[in-house]
């Protein structure tokens, strides 16, 4: 019998616990000044994104980080105008974005070039809002931008990758309180905090730093399928909008595949084990 050879990418996604994707083919790699990149075409997930070897998007499931980092935060402000993107080469939360009307002025500021270029060109799906006229690229560090503009931003979105490399220094109270500073006075932000059955030890301690900056602090809930555990929670640091308090019936109907008003009002119904992640940090 002829055995068909296969070739797999495989992410360690802790010492003990890993995910395998079949490939058809590797469609580019490079290093850059800052990570190795890679675009690869999955059996099961379509085109995929890999920085350092960990799965950073497909064109399968990213739908469901995109619009629950963006939609939940910016349909709870009153009329966001000027938002600004840290990290998000992909340009997939860009994408989400500038689908509110209210919008004037995205400030994309990624660090690395060289993953905007490769999504342009083999992601277009994804990065298709990357040439929308509202939309600034700055190829910077972050952590320097949100430094040097205060008082700017309606909403700050951090799409960052794990809190190793590059990413590091975006997970640190003195970030965030970079950021209470470049948002104006009823500003809100959202960071991506990882998973709560990987990273129980990072997860409070985000919430603890963020709540203790912003009057309003919330976590809520994804379901991102090629991220470890599948369950993913985002953080929001908001200076004056609560999102439990939104009128859900006024949400206006959007291009979205999971993000929706009802989803607005479930995804801050954490289950008990995570919501023991931040309680006990609270009780601290």
């Amino acid at each position: 019998m002829e055995q068909k050879f296969s070739l797999w990418f495989t992410e360690y996604q802790t010492a003990d616990v890993k995910i395998s994707c079949r490939v058809n083919k590797t469609i580019h790699q490079e290093k850059t000044p800052f990570q190795n990149l890679a675009v690869i075409d999955t059996v099961q997930y379509g085109r995929m994104l890999v920085l350092d070897n960990v799965i950073q998007t497909t064109v399968m499931d990213e739908f469901v980080y995109h619009e629950m980092i963006t939609h939940v935060a910016l349909n709870t402000h009153a009329a966001p105008r000027k938002a600004l993107v840290i990290g998000g080469g992909d340009g997939g939360t860009v994408r989400e974005i500038v689908k509110h009307r209210t919008i004037e002025k995205v400030v994309h500021c990624e660090i690395d070039g060289a993953v905007i270029e490769a999504a342009r060109k083999y992601l277009p799906e994804i990065s298709c809002a990357l040439s929308h006229p509202a939309v600034e690229i700055v190829i910077d560090d972050g952590i320097k931008h949100v430094q040097n503009n205060k008082n700017t931003y309606d909403i700050i979105i951090v799409d960052s990758t794990d809190p190793v490399g590059p990413a590091e220094g975006l997970f640190s109270a003195a970030f965030y309180r970079d950021i209470f500073g470049a948002l104006k006075d009823d500003g809100i932000f959202v960071a991506q905090t990882e998973s709560p059955f990987f990273n129980r030890d990072l997860i409070p301690r985000l919430y603890r730093d963020i709540s203790g900056i912003f009057p309003v602090s919330r976590l809520f809930l994804g379901n991102v399928s090629t991220y470890p555990g599948g369950l993913w929670t985002f953080t929001m640091g908001s200076k004056k909008y609560d999102p439990l308090e939104v009128d859900v019936s006024s949400i206006p109907k959007m291009d979205t595949r999971y993000y929706s008003p009802a989803i607005h009002r479930t995804c801050f119904v954490l289950p008990p084990f995570v919501e023991e992640l931040i309680k006990n940090r609270d009780e601290e």
